[in-house]
């Protein structure tokens, strides 16, 4: 017959917690639900980087539908903070953040590139008698003037040095 936190009745299997702390896991521990035994790493993060008295505080301080989550942001954390112990969740983000900005740049600049080439297209045909300023499109001869036909619009899309940062629209 299974307990929560996955200790079983009689044998007094430890939660992780208590084994990492050579303690006797008592019947009401607080770490039981949240650190089961198969899962050793994840109080061990947890405790490097808070300290079990921190964490036991916390989750005794909390109402008990809510220590979950607060487990679930501890584990989070801690496990960025042993990957980056500088920045932790701050370096994710922040590198994440400048990902999305590449991004957002690279789209900016494929997009620029795809009102060029539809620019040129229109330009193209309206110099090839396809366009609307065509006498055999429009109907009207006082719509050719015998002068070619300029672009609305000729749009190039300079990048600073590095490479980062806003594109520059240059006309």
């Amino acid at each position: 017959m299974k307990e929560s936190g996955g200790r079983k009745q009689g044998a007094a299997s430890p939660c992780a917690a208590c084994k990492l702390l050579r303690r006797r896991c008592a019947h009401d521990c607080v770490f039981a639900p949240y650190f089961p035994a198969d899962e050793p790493h994840k109080f061990a993060n947890v405790h490097k980087v808070f300290g079990a008295s921190n964490v036991n505080k916390m989750l005794q301080e909390l109402p008990v539908h809510q220590r979950g989550d607060a487990v679930s942001s501890m584990v989070y954390e801690a496990n960025a903070r042993v990957r980056d112990p500088v920045y932790g969740c701050v370096g994710a983000i922040s590198s994440l953040q400048q990902q999305i900005d590449t991004l957002q740049t690279q789209l900016a600049l494929a997009q620029a590139e795809v009102v060029h080439l539809r620019v040129r297209q229109t330009a193209s045909y309206s110099h090839h008698g396809f366009g609307p300023t065509s006498p055999t499109n429009s109907g009207s001869p006082s719509s050719n003037h015998g002068s070619q036909v300029k672009p609305i619009f000729d749009m190039d899309v300079v990048m600073d040095q590095a490479g980062l940062g806003e594109p520059m629209w240059s006309c």
